[in-house]
């Protein structure tokens, strides 16, 4: 597991607010990718927060596609940047994550509990700081939630229009969106698919 955040340099004398930490791993701040643009007021805090049009959309259509495909009465839908509480120092954000119902108790802090299936759209983070930029970050992101208990980890990147797919046991995958996978329980999702049937541009 790749281990880097440990090396963040930031400028002396500057306080970042919290306001702009968008995750927390091994008890260092993952802030919003484009967050020196808010400290040098070149951007405000909810430019940088707020999704491109095709993520929003995407995230939608596959909170959708999914919410008609699960048997709902064991299983739920969290979205809109679920915490989660894995440890002391790791707390991250999720755009899409499935939880069995079954000793699932709702308040108002962190999910404490592993969802099934994480499905994350895009990277918000800033990754400058990582080797290999979003590939380490994405890395790492997804070791620590397989390592909390999550099933399946699955990435859709729209730039680059793939998916990429890591799981506790099975070799990772990464592949065009074009192509058919399962999400769990059967449930075969396709990105373009989904997008083409919408008639959505990108």
């Amino acid at each position: 597991m790749v281990t880097v955040l440990e090396n963040i340099i930031e400028p002396e004398n500057i306080t970042i607010p919290t306001s702009l930490i968008y995750e927390e791993m091994d008890g260092n701040p993952v802030y919003y990718r484009g967050y020196r643009d808010v400290l040098s007021g070149k951007k405000t805090l909810e430019e940088i927060m707020s999704c491109s049009s095709l993520q929003a959309v995407l995230v939608s259509l596959i909170n959708y596609f999914l919410g008609s495909q699960i048997n709902r009465k064991k299983y739920i839908i969290a979205t809109n940047e679920s915490g989660l509480h894995l440890s002391k120092g790791n707390n991250l954000a999720n755009d899409l994550a499935i939880f069995e119902k079954e000793n699932l108790k709702l308040d108002n802090h962190f999910f404490k509990i592993a969802p099934k299936v994480v499905v994350e759209v895009d990277i918000k983070a800033e990754v400058e700081e990582y080797p290999a930029r979003e590939a380490d970050y994405i890395f790492e992101k997804s070791q620590k939630l397989i390592e909390f208990g999550v099933e399946k980890v699955i990435w859709v990147t729209t730039q680059s229009h793939k998916v990429f797919i890591a799981t506790p046991s099975d070799t990772w995958l990464v592949f065009d969106w074009a192509k058919d996978f399962e999400v769990m329980d059967g449930i075969i999702l396709n990105v373009k698919k989904l997008l083409d049937e919408e008639e959505i541009l990108y």
